[in-house]
Formats: structure tokens, sequence, C-alpha cells
């Protein structure tokens, strides 16, 4: 013998609210379809004609029915997702902390929160919001390099020096060269602009060769002398100073450079003793970053 339906009496204010909703341009599917069935279980029919009527299935009316029945138009509401929440202890936060500061993934270059997760046996948002609060970000690398000069200290002083408190009457200028520059052309003409259409350029390009970039900042003035050169030896280097030399006179000259071994050769020393009103300052081994023409070449760099 079939179970019969839980008998269903709509008050007046029910029956308005219920068939708002059945007008009511905001409400969800979901909400129509509830309404639906108990607007039809108070009409007297039974949960399978519903159903069959709704092409949903017995259980589903029979649940929403019931749930009326207790709760009224409450009832109708979704019920708030209980979830069982993983307990993790301070010791599984140290770990997860620790196993990412000092060790690395088999395989992987760095640690992501899904093979973090799989190596501390903990759940993958909370290692997600441990990492967080920890302010850790294992998927980002830099790089570093610890300067082996053993005067380290007296050349940062000297070269930090010429830029505060430069000397007076002198220039000072940051040297440098950017080497294996790639001459690079469209191989096509541009097509200029016009109304209704933007410029446009082939996607292609050919190499002309290299080139090598001479240039020298002056670091009170802002002002930058280049010279591109086929080479870049020792005679490069000089007749590119040569043009320097030129161009300030008789003016002191103190000039910040790296080590490479262009600037320190047989020829350059030579050149030096000729010309007494230019001072080298070389900058610590590894220590790029103290040349302030290292900015003008980075926007060198190809695009």
């Amino acid at each position: 013998m079939s179970r019969r339906s839980v008998s269903i009496e709509l008050t007046k204010e029910e029956r308005r609210s219920l068939e708002r909703i059945l007008q009511a341009q905001t409400a969800t599917q979901r909400e129509v379809m509830r309404a639906r069935i108990i607007l039809m279980a108070d009409e007297g029919k039974e949960s399978q004609v519903i159903a069959e009527e709704l092409a949903l299935s017995g259980h589903s009316v029979a649940i929403w029915r019931n749930r009326f029945a207790v709760g009224r138009m409450i009832g109708l509401k979704n019920r708030p997702k209980t979830r069982t929440l993983l307990k993790y202890t301070a010791e599984d936060r140290r770990r997860v902390v620790e196993t990412a500061c000092t060790e690395v993934p088999e395989a992987e270059t760095h640690w992501s929160v899904r093979t973090l997760a799989k190596a501390t046996g903990v759940g993958r948002e909370t290692v997600r919001n441990i990492l967080k609060d920890a302010h850790l970000r294992p998927h980002r690398v830099g790089t570093f390099t610890q300067s082996t000069d053993p005067d380290f200290r007296e050349k940062l002083i000297d070269v930090i020096g010429l830029y505060t408190d430069p000397p007076e009457n002198a220039v000072v200028l940051c040297v440098d060269e950017k080497t294996q520059l790639q001459a690079l052309d469209r191989t096509q003409p541009q097509l200029p602009m016009r109304p209704y259409q933007i410029a446009r350029r082939t996607h292609d390009y050919k190499r002309n060769g290299t080139t090598q970039l001479f240039a020298a900042l002056d670091v009170v003035e802002s002002q930058v002398q280049a010279i591109c050169q086929d080479r870049h030896r020792s005679e490069d280097f000089l007749h590119f100073l040569d043009g320097v030399v030129k161009h300030y006179g008789h003016t002191d000259i103190h000039v910040v450079l790296d080590n490479v071994s262009s600037h320190k050769s047989k020829a350059v020393k030579l050149w030096r003793e000729k010309h007494p009103q230019v001072f080298f300052h070389f900058v610590p081994t590894y220590s790029s970053w103290l040349n302030m023409v290292e900015i003008f070449s980075d926007w060198c760099k190809p695009r």
C-alpha cells in the first residue's frame, strides 16, 4: 500500500507569497519550482501526480512538500551547507612553512599549492591560507650575485661619493658597452595611418648583423653620448673615449666603469698616461647595478 502524501493547506498570506514568487522576474528557477509544488499540493494533488506534471522525481516533490509542512515558507529556503572542518594544529602549519622554505619538490622547479599540500598532508586551501598569512610566494624566484671583491667597501664608497658629492669643475661619467645588439629591420615598409585605418607593419623582420653600443652618461647633466661600433676591443673603447675627451676639452673627467678586460689592457694603461685629466673608478666585481648607465642600456634591449 503506497504512503499518502502530507496534506498541505495554505493560508491566504502563504498563497499570496507563493503566487508573487511565480510572477517575480527576479525569482530563480528553483524558487518557482518549489512554489508550484506547494500550490499544487494545496489543490489536493498527490506527490506522484505533481511529479509527472512538473517532470520531477516523486522523491524531490515529497522532500519540498514535507519541508513546507514542517517549516512553512522558511522550509522552502536552501539550508546552509554543513561541512566537517578539518582541524590543523600549529605543528601542521609549521610543517608547511618549513617544507616550503627548506625543501625542493622532486622533478619540479618550485612548490605549488598542489604539490605542497600533497607533500605535507594538509588541504590545498589551508596551504594557500598558510602561505598567504606567512607572506610566502614559492612560485616566485629571484636572482642575486654576491660580490667577491676584497675591496668592495672602498670601491662602493668611492663610486657613491662621485654620485652624491661630485668634484668641483669636473665631469662624472658612467661608461659601459652593450654588446651583440641585433640590428633588425622589418621585411617591408610600414603602411601609414589613414582615416579608419591604423598604421600597419609586417610581423616578421630581417637581421642586419649585430653592433656594439658604447655609451657615457653624464651624471650631473643627465646627457648620454653614444656610438655604435663593429667590435668592442680595447681599440674601440679608446676610440670612444677619444671622442668623449674631445667633447669636454681639458676638464677633469671621472669615469665609472666595470672590470671588463678591455678596460684594463696595456693599450688602455698607455692611453691613461697620455690623458692625466681622466680618472678611472672601477665598480666592485658583480656590481653592475652601481653603474648608472646600465639604466640607459636597459632601454636598448630588444623589445
